[in-house]
């Protein structure tokens, strides 16, 4: 069976890996993740769709990750800088050694594209 070369970021019948942020990383709320993973190349590359409800947890990248809000508000602050409000139609880029604090102020969706 051939591989299809050309793939849509559905994510109808595709069951969400729900998750949460390590216990040790959470500061507030009670966020939950849902993550739909479309592709997967090779192990280290990653595309689809994840979501949070609100909370604010410690974040450390050691990936490279481009990300595109849907919907929803965030504020993504860098350890010791700038707190960035993110909402639907923005556009970023994490690079590996990102450290800082995600904090979901409405219940946020966005499509992701990660390297290793």
């Amino acid at each position: 069976m051939a591989q299809e070369k050309f793939i849509t970021l559905d994510i109808s019948g595709i069951e969400p890996e729900e998750g949460a942020p390590a216990p040790e990383r959470l500061i507030s709320g009670n966020p939950q993740f849902r993550t739909w993973n479309i592709e997967e190349r090779d192990g280290a590359l990653y595309a689809g769709i994840w979501e949070s409800t609100p909370g604010k947890w410690r974040i450390s990248y050691d990936e490279w990750e481009f990300c595109h809000i849907l919907s929803g508000v965030s504020v993504i602050s860098e350890e010791d800088g700038e707190a960035r409000r993110v909402q639907a139609g923005d556009s970023f880029i994490l690079r590996p050694g990102f450290k800082g604090v995600w904090e979901v102020l409405e219940t946020t969706r966005k499509h992701y594209v990660i390297r290793l």
